[in-house]
């Protein structure tokens, strides 16, 4: 390909013309298994004769390409045929950053990404030039340059946080700091010179505050993990520095104008207060001397700032600052005295608690961004949260005194506004307040303890219950929805009849017209129809009962309905899973209303499918459906014909239109009705019709298909295989196995099928295919670098020999390689066998698959030595799994571990999962079956089974032998 013709394609990606674009996009992936394309594609992105928009899709697609396939260590289906030659790393790796220093900005970003995606993989080992060539630019004159390397180095150094340590870590940090912590002070210090030069300069002076900033993120990653031993040494020097940052003011760099974006000072501030957060939570000692600087420092910013959103990254972590201190009883007497507690209440955290402007703009107009912010915590900090875990913090180390000091705060915003019901901003404050000082222990379950110098509900009898008994729906909804959090918040600490007595006015706030209102009124309702309390016994309980939610159903639905089937509002996900949650403890006493739920559902679907928008209701609302299945079928399978009646035509119409964010789910409701519907009532036309378009390739091209499409054929194979193999559809589902198990991806699913295949399928009809079966298996199995696959395949193997016996087992393997059966036995299977039995089914099925192989193996495991061995080995692991806590968990699915990119991800509905399936139900005891067989076996064998028994179980837990022993006795059995 040419540069000109290259150029043409690149520029064909961004044509709006969906058959020009897609050729040009296929045309490009193919171009990437080629050696030497990258190189090109690098080419034309470093030639100012083409347009910029052509070169940077060619940079984004290169970033792309490169983030696929650069790690070697992938599998090939997930580098998707991608091929980089050595060569073409070496040439690329060596020109990437120059080429990055010299290409416009909205294109060096991509440069940019490229080189930390690479370096993820790479650095140090493998690209021992990154690290110099970068430094190398900091002398560079032109700000972008130098901007543009302090970019890449702040995204590489950023896998040091939040990360175990760890000698790997630890020897790649000690490198990068032997290289750069020199030279960055250096450039801290010298873009200071600069900056203090260009003072009444804005346009030169805000790149090298971009740089300070910058170096300030590539310090806090340095120094993440522990204090090196250099800035130990240069600590006065550093302190220095980053004091000056946070007095530093220049009115030419604050734009007035601007209310939300924070502006470089804000930003480089910032920065400044994280890295002391560092110093103060991991490296005391050397910070001590200049705490107390550093804390009048912040301070000062802190009370400095206005209330203006362009602050509140400044402000949250400078009280993030504040709460570490206080919170450490090392640093207590800073804050003891009485007086500098109430500056703390009254100047910081009561003015950053009040509602603004801004809050009240961000209520009405962005009800879901305000929800997470505010309330529900979210990766944007609040002022808010961030003034209540001051708080917080303060009651750990001064209980009574801080207590006391909001008390007073409390009552006397309560008193102004039951004089005037305008200032309805103090009792939102007062609210606020009592959260910050009452809440001790918390977590998503509720709160665990509470400061017990707070009666709770006195305050919720006389200002909680009363605003939620105003029926003025446009009078303070803000206060509302803070008395709505608030019940929600202390959910654990009101009893039944509580939440009995405030069901009623908490479905009157789902008519309100304030988003947020209805919104929390949903999910209060939904937080305490799933709240627990402890029974006697120890376990966890329901607090509301099935028959107390009863009386209310019919009106609970229609309040929640009502917000659903307005179609102004945006799909509320609060108010889907409110009604996901009572259609589930409403159980069968939905059945009654089943053709009006389902109508408002149906309508619902009917619009996302239109435009879907938001995941989260989307997928409360497939969660319905799935309950709305499991309620009735559980009770009466005879209606699930009427269901299918009624879910066909939606569920067909999102196939057709191929929607994909919605197709996975489809495919686990119809599997889950498929599941249910009675054996001898056939499949239907509907469902014998749909079956043939399952085996698609496209459908099974899309990874988010894969989970819920297997589990739709395995549903087929279950009820009908009779139908699976007369309509010569077992080719094209092995074919579905060979796609899937050649990926780390959906390995998972491969087996699944596999099972499913030989636990419902006559043998005769798989007999076969059985060879080339066990070849793919275990021609994946010698190059897979996952870590489940062996695992899964020795899940199979059990299966398999359970089935159909050990001897069958041996007579599939050996068929591929002679005499191989014996060394996965010993290497892969018996090492792994533990991970193999992680639920009771999974446990019963090893013992069965193992027992098997000991009873039909028997001549050859006790004819010599090393058999002997192996049958001893054997014994060892099958009384092991029958000893483990695990033997009689319930199943668990292993999770699929490589993440799926690019389709709409699989999410498992939680009320359509697998009914749980034995392949070995007939055996009703697994000890009884093994110890019974061990009786026979020994019987035949007299004198040489016991012998290796007693050495398998002696050269291990010393209580699996009084284990073995027990069960032998429990069962009757005396061995020979």
């Amino acid at each position: 390909m040419t540069i000109m013709l290259l150029d043409q394609i690149v520029a064909e990606t961004l044509s709006p013309i969906s058959t020009v674009r897609n050729n040009a996009e296929k045309i490009l992936a193919e171009s990437t298994k080629q050696p030497g394309f990258l190189l090109q594609l690098l080419q034309l992105i470093d030639n100012v004769a083409f347009p910029d928009a052509v070169r940077q899709g060619a940079a984004v697609f290169y970033k792309n390409t490169v983030k696929t396939a650069w790690d070697e260590s992938k599998e090939p289906e997930e580098r998707k045929g991608i091929v980089i030659s050595q060569q073409d790393r070496s040439m690329i790796k060596t020109n990437l950053v120059e080429l990055m220093c010299t290409v416009p900005p909205q294109i060096q970003s991509q440069i940019s990404e490229a080189i930390s995606i690479i370096a993820e993989v790479d650095y140090p080992e493998k690209w021992d030039g990154l690290l110099p060539n970068l430094i190398g630019k900091f002398s560079s004159n032109d700000d972008n340059v130098v901007n543009g390397v302090l970019m890449t180095a702040d995204s590489i150094f950023r896998r040091f946080r939040h990360v175990q340590r760890s000698d790997e870590l630890y020897r790649v940090i000690i490198y990068t700091l032997n290289q750069i912590q020199d030279p960055l002070m250096k450039l801290f210090v010298h873009t200071g010179t600069l900056t203090d030069a260009l003072v009444n300069d804005p346009a030169r002076l805000k790149p090298k505050m971009e740089s300070l900033r910058l170096v300030a993120s590539i310090l806090y990653s340095l120094v993440f993990q522990d204090l090196p031993e250099f800035y130990e040494d240069n600590m006065g020097a550093l302190m220095g520095i980053l004091a000056n940052y946070l007095k530093y003011n220049n009115p030419l760099l604050v734009d007035d104008s601007e209310d939300d974006e924070p502006g470089p000072i804000d930003k480089l501030q910032a920065g400044i207060i994280d890295i002391l957060k560092l110093f103060v939570e991991r490296d005391e000692e050397p910070f001590q001397p200049f705490l107390k600087e550093f804390t009048t420092l912040v301070w000062n910013l802190l009370i400095s700032k206005t209330t203006l959103p362009k602050h509140d990254q400044l402000v949250v972590a400078s009280m993030k600052f504040l709460n570490i201190l206080i919170g450490r009883q090392i640093y207590r007497d800073l804050f003891k005295d009485s007086a500098t507690l109430q500056q703390i209440v009254a100047n910081i955290v009561i003015p950053n608690m009040t509602i603004r402007d801004s809050d009240e703009e961000n209520f009405e107009d962005n009800p879901q961004e305000y929800i997470m912010t505010e309330l529900e915590g979210s990766d944007n900090e609040s002022r808010r949260r961030g003034s209540r875990e001051l708080l917080s913090a303060m009651c750990r180390q001064f209980e009574g005194e801080t207590t006391s000091i909001c008390s007073e705060h409390i009552t006397k915003m309560l008193t102004d506004f039951g004089a005037d019901s305008d200032k309805w901003v103090a009792k939102d404050t007062a609210i606020s307040l009592m959260l910050g000082i009452v809440i001790r222990k918390q977590s998503s379950h509720g709160v665990s303890e509470l400061n017990h110098n707070v009666n709770l509900m006195e305050f919720f009898s006389n200002h909680i219950f009363s605003e939620l008994q105003d029926k003025n729906q446009s009078s303070r909804p803000m206060v509302k929805a803070a008395s709505l959090n608030f019940i929600c918040t202390f959910r654990n600490q009101f009893s039944p009849q509580q939440f009995i007595e405030l069901l009623p006015l908490l479905m009157f706030n789902l008519s309100s017209p304030f988003v947020v209102v209805h919104s929390l009124a949903a999910n209060t309702i939904e937080q305490i129809l799933r709240n627990k309390k402890q029974d006697g016994s120890g376990a966890q309980r329901d607090k509301i009962a099935q028959a107390d939610i009863q009386p209310y159903l019919q009106n609970l639905f229609e309040g929640l309905f009502h917000i659903v089937d307005n179609a102004v509002l945006n799909e509320n996900e609060y108010v889907m899973k409110c009604i996901m949650t009572t259609m589930d403890k409403a159980g069968e006493n939905i059945i009654p209303v089943t053709n009006i739920v389902f109508e408002k559902l149906s309508a619902s679907l009917e619009r996302v499918c239109k435009n879907p928008r938001n995941p989260g209701f989307n997928h409360n609302l497939f969660e319905s459906i799935a309950i709305l299945v499991k309620s009735i079928c559980s009770k009466d399978v005879s209606q699930i014909s009427q269901l299918e009646q009624m879910l066909f035509p939606p569920f067909q119409n999102i196939l057709q239109m191929d929607i994909l964010e919605f197709t996975p789910y489809v495919f686990q409701i119809l599997a889950q009705l498929l599941e249910y519907r009675p054996t001898d009532a056939g499949l239907g036309e509907a469902y014998t019709s749909l079956f043939a378009p399952l085996l698609t390739a496209s459908l099974w091209e899309k990874n988010g298909n894969v989970p819920g499409l297997t589990r739709l054929i395995q549903a087929y194979l279950k009820k009908a295989a009779p139908f699976v193999v007369t309509n010569n559809h077992l080719v094209p589902i092995l074919g579905i196995f060979q796609k899937l198990n050649a990926s780390k991806s959906s390995e998972g699913s491969a087996f699944n099928l596999l099972s499913s295949l030989v636990q419902y399928v006559p043998r005769e009809s798989t007999a076969q295919y059985m060879n080339t079966i066990f070849t793919l298996i275990m021609t994946r199995l010698q190059g897979t670098k996952s870590n489940l696959y062996p695992i899964r395949f020795n899940q199979f193997l059990a299966l398999y020999s359970g089935l159909y016996g050990g001897q069958a087992l041996v007579d599939g393997l050996d068929a591929v390689q002679p005499n191989i059966t014996m060394v996965i036995l010993v290497q892969v299977w018996l090492p792994k066998v533990q991970g193999c039995a992680s639920n009771k089914v999974q446990a019963k099925s090893q013992v069965i698959g193992l027992t098997k192989i000991l009873c039909d193996l028997s001549a050859k495991l006790l004819g010599g030595p090393d058999g002997q061995k192996v049958f001893a080995q054997v014994i060892l692991a099958i009384t092991s799994i029958l000893a483990s806590p695990t033997f009689s968990k319930e199943s668990k699915e292993l999770p699929d571990e490589a993440h799926v990119v690019y389709d709409a991800t699989f999410s498992q509905l939680k009320y359509a999962q697998q009914i749980p399936d034995d392949p070995f139900e007939a055996v009703a005891d697994p000890v009884e079956y093994f110890v019974g067989s061990l009786n026979a076996l020994s019987s035949s064998h007299p004198g040489v089974v016991i012998p290796l028994i007693q050495q398998a179980l002696s050269g291990g837990d010393p209580k699996l032998a009084t284990i073995f022993q027990t069960m032998c006795q429990s069962k009757g059995v005396n061995l020979i």
